[in-house]
């Protein structure tokens, strides 16, 4: 057998199995795009096959690429768990996982998830962020954050990394200073009263103007979390959309309808594989999809 490729060509080689072009892989893993074409050259002498299909339309994986990228992707895995795990072996002090929340979602249960941390998986800390889609997006391709609570929107890309879904968020309208519908909220009826907004640049405000199409309802504020359009609606003639989940975890029992026709949300979490903390992030993942299966 000859010399063995570097973690560094099988890093490069994984980056572009995720996003197979070779200027974005290069951006990626921060080295100038020859530089990347060499390691790519350099992974393909020392396996003996040709991994990447380069023409002048672009590039792509070959068959035995596609079959390599697997093998590659679990044996980098392996050894960064390998790595961590004696990493926290001598320092004997937890290991620190950077979580986000889309600040829309209103995840309250992360109480109960850092509780959990603490009580039962000592070696791992949370550090919990909330965030906008794009502050999430940025965080997790730099490694600053290590996994996320999103809505899958449309428009909203996260290709090439981890996406599990957890939750089916049934969206109601939550307006105790407003007249109640009778039975469920209407389309027609909701667009005539004034509705909180989030933010202009949000992504929750794409959602409105994709279920309002025809008409939209008049910006009654713009709040940042559903925290505060809560307290908002309490104390003003107005309604917000808001999860039925977040509007029951917080003891409310009245004073929202069910929309109709409905919108549900699929809330997942998000990841990079090539993370040294996915042992722990899978172990993160397992316990939200516990959490949540259990509140069904």
């Amino acid at each position: 057998m000859g010399e063995l490729p570097s973690i560094h060509q099988l890093e490069c080689f994984i980056i572009y199995g995720r996003v197979r072009n070779f200027s974005l892989a290069a951006q990626e893993a921060n080295i100038t795009q020859s530089a990347f074409s060499v390691q790519m050259k350099k992974l393909e002498e020392a396996v003996g096959v040709t991994l990447i299909r380069r023409s002048t339309r672009g590039s792509d994986l070959t068959e035995a690429g596609t079959a390599f990228l697997a093998k590659a992707q679990l044996c980098v895995e392996q050894l960064r768990d390998a790595v961590a795990e004696m990493q926290e072996s001598v320092k004997r002090t937890p290991a620190e996982l950077n979580v986000a929340v889309l600040r829309s979602l209103g995840d309250v249960h992360m109480n109960r998830h850092v509780s959990y941390f603490q009580k039962q998986n000592e070696k791992i800390c949370l550090n919990v962020f909330e965030m906008e889609e794009d502050e999430i997006r940025c965080g997790i391709l730099e490694d600053r954050i290590d996994v996320a609570s999103v809505y899958r929107l449309e428009g909203m890309s996260f290709d090439g990394w981890e996406c599990v879904h957890f939750s089916d968020d049934d969206i109601v309208f939550y307006a105790p200073c407003l007249a109640p519908a009778e039975g469920d909220a209407a389309r027609s009826w909701a667009a005539k009263q004034p509705l909180v907004f989030y933010p202009a640049k949000s992504s929750m405000n794409r959602v409105y103007e994709r279920y309002f199409s025809e008409e939209m309802p008049i910006v009654a504020a713009r709040l940042s979390t559903p925290y505060a359009m809560v307290h908002f609606c309490r104390e003003n003639p107005a309604g917000a959309l808001l999860p039925r989940r977040f509007i029951e975890a917080l003891s409310i029992t009245s004073g929202f309808a069910s929309l109709a026709p409905a919108l549900t949300l699929d809330a997942v979490l998000v990841y990079k594989k090539e993370n040294p903390r996915l042992r722990h992030i899978r172990t993160y993942v397992e316990h939200v999809q516990q959490i949540y299966q259990s509140t069904i």
